[in-house]
């Protein structure tokens, strides 16, 4: 079942309160509106996707995960994500600082759709995140 139109519903999943501003801001410089979520770590990222399963307005079109945080990292909320046969078709997008190719390799083997590493300086983030907003909402078909 294809997704119903409307605004790009978009989770993100951040505990950097200064790099989660920043994406928010980038994906807000786009004029058609996206619905944004932000939680600080996973395990407020899988109660909140699970409790959002019986509600499809809420459930996000994307995902975007930081792999770096406290209580549950990214790595792990991944391999959750995907496990969950409720959950695991929404695309998530790994969005760190890491340019380890060990992590990349790691996510790319536990189904991440995609691994961008965070530029440093927020023209650079925005133009990354626009583009990453762009190709969810007028090139991809999501579920």
């Amino acid at each position: 079942m294809a997704r119903e139109a409307g605004p790009l519903r978009i989770l993100i999943v951040e505990d950097d309160d200064g790099d989660a501003m920043m994406i928010r801001e980038a994906l807000e410089t786009v004029t058609t509106p996206a619905t944004l979520h932000r939680v600080p770590d996973g395990e407020e990222a899988l109660a909140y996707l699970r409790d959002a399963v019986g509600r499809p307005a809420e459930r996000p079109d994307v995902i975007l995960l930081d792999l770096n945080m406290p209580r549950m990292d990214g790595r792990e909320t991944l391999v959750e994500l995907k496990r969950d046969p409720r959950l695991k078709a929404i695309p998530v997008i790994i969005l760190t600082t890491s340019d380890d190719i060990r992590d990349v390799t790691q996510m790319y083997q536990e189904h991440a759709n995609a691994f961008v590493t965070k530029p440093m300086d927020f023209d650079a983030l925005e133009a990354v995140v626009r583009q990453i907003r762009q190709f969810y909402e007028h090139v991809a078909v999501l579920p």
